[in-house]
């Protein structure tokens, strides 16, 4: 791909957005792919693939450095707020009952969900946070899969890929913030007469028919990681759990760790009684957790988050303030008797229900129906300000096409380990369009010399 007309430095939001928009380059290496995922079975590709033909994209998304610090800052932000005692309490008003349990784990793999906004400001837009978030240990495998496809993306490849993830891979990364898990959580609750942590034995990865869910290769992935850590791990419909003299077992293994996948967030259902039993007695450390969707994922809390006012009687400082208000769509609860005006405002309002997850049963505003939106009205919504992500555009059979996409940065203590994009068509995200899916991220540094001025010429 032959590039001409370079300047001495340039911003790398702006080249980042010129190669999402130009560069329509493959840069997932088939042959890498296949033999990443063959490692964890003979099959195993052909498996994952064939069902989901469209979870993975085959070209990468761009993203500035600035962009990625902006995000950084914003995650920042929202967890001295998630910190702080007067949100706790104001947050738990409308939380179940089991989140105002304290367990000592903190959660793995918090998810904030951004759009790259090109709109008056450029700061990314954080439309959600998800407490659950699944396909960090997918594209970890997809990034090492992935090839330079011209001049300008193998000048920017000294970039960290994907996110800030330093001399560690994900894998690394991942498993010690397992171990952190359950070091807190016996730090909490000390075994008797043990002197020293226990070694972390078993761990349960549980959802709701597990073999069903369409991630369910990950847990796969995650149950081999686990295993060649030297720790044994089982995937399990919680069903299969007992509560039984004061422990959680799977059959005859006592189980140490729970990984919960469940979108149960509150363990209501009556299969996860005996999970929840576990919970409350402390006798597992269960991760991620009741309270960390409670304080974190309710949509409502949004709401609260861009309420300048309420946090500042908080207590919250100014500056993480303005970080919010840049950086998170101005959300409000819905109620009935402003039915009215947000009728009148809907085209500028993106519609989600308080507790929900997976863009399931969230609405446009400008799409909605009138049949619908009586039935948001009488539910448990909020109404977040639209923020239209912005598009990767791609080819496919020969045609140009235009994808939305959406940032996810997975996290824990509020450090970022590694971010992923989904690509998609349609109102919300999802995995069914023909090339999208997940795709890996390369971050382009802050300032790159020698870069092109000018949009590359695609060869």
């Amino acid at each position: 791909m032959p590039t001409t007309n370079y300047s001495a430095e340039y911003s790398s939001i702006a080249s980042a957005q010129r190669l999402n928009a130009g560069c329509h380059c493959t840069t997932v290496d088939q042959v890498g792919l296949t033999a990443e995922l063959e490692r964890v079975s003979p099959g195993f590709h052909t498996e994952v693939i064939a069902n989901r033909p469209y979870l993975f994209s085959d070209s990468m998304v761009f993203v500035g450095g600035e962009h990625v610090a902006q995000m950084a800052a914003l995650i920042k932000a929202v967890e001295v707020v998630a910190a702080n005692s007067a949100y706790q309490e104001y947050a738990l008003q409308w939380a179940p009952e089991i989140a105002h349990h304290v367990p000592a784990t903190r959660g793995v793999f918090f998810g904030y969900d951004f759009h790259l906004h090109t709109g008056e400001t450029s700061s990314p837009q954080l439309i959600e946070i998800n407490t659950n978030a699944g396909g960090a240990l997918l594209n970890a495998v997809l990034a090492r899969a992935q090839q330079a496809c011209c001049a300008e993306v193998q000048t920017a490849i000294d970039a960290l890929l994907p996110g800030a993830l330093g001399q560690q891979t994900p894998e690394e990364l991942f498993l010690e913030m397992f171990r952190a898990e359950w070091e807190l959580f016996c730090k909490a609750n000390p075994p008797v007469g043990a002197d020293d942590t226990p070694s972390l034995s078993t761990i349960a990865i549980v959802d709701d028919t597990p073999t069903e869910q369409f991630l369910h290769p990950e847990f796969v992935l995650f149950q081999r990681l686990f295993q060649h850590a030297g720790i044994d791990a089982i995937i399990c419909d919680p069903s299969e759990l007992t509560w039984r003299a004061g422990a959680l077992w799977h059959g005859k293994k006592r189980i140490d760790l729970v990984y919960n996948r469940l979108t149960d967030f509150a363990l209501e259902q009556p299969k996860n009684a005996a999970l929840r039993a576990a919970y409350l007695a402390d006798a597992i450390a269960l991760t991620p957790h009741p309270r960390a969707h409670a304080l974190y994922a309710d949509k409502r809390n949004l709401s609260v988050l861009t309420d300048a006012k309420l946090l500042a009687s908080f207590g919250i400082d100014a500056a993480t303030i303005a970080i919010l208000q840049n950086g998170i769509p101005h959300t409000e609860l819905v109620h009935a008797e402003h039915a009215d005006d947000l009728w009148a405002r809907r085209k500028n309002l993106f519609f989600k229900p308080a507790s929900g997850y997976g863009s399931k049963a969230a609405y446009r505003g400008d799409k909605i129906t009138r049949r619908v939106f009586d039935e948001v009205i009488h539910g448990n919504y909020v109404a977040q300000a639209l923020v239209p992500p912005s598009s990767r555009s791609l080819q496919r059979d020969g045609e140009a096409i235009d994808l939305k996409l959406d940032l996810r940065c997975y996290t824990y203590e509020a450090w970022i380990q590694l971010i992923a994009a989904r690509l998609w068509q349609g109102q919300t995200t999802n995995f069914r369009t023909p090339g999208g899916g997940f795709a890996t991220v390369l971050t382009l540094p802050t300032k790159l010399r020698g870069a092109p001025a000018s949009a590359p010429v695609i060869s």
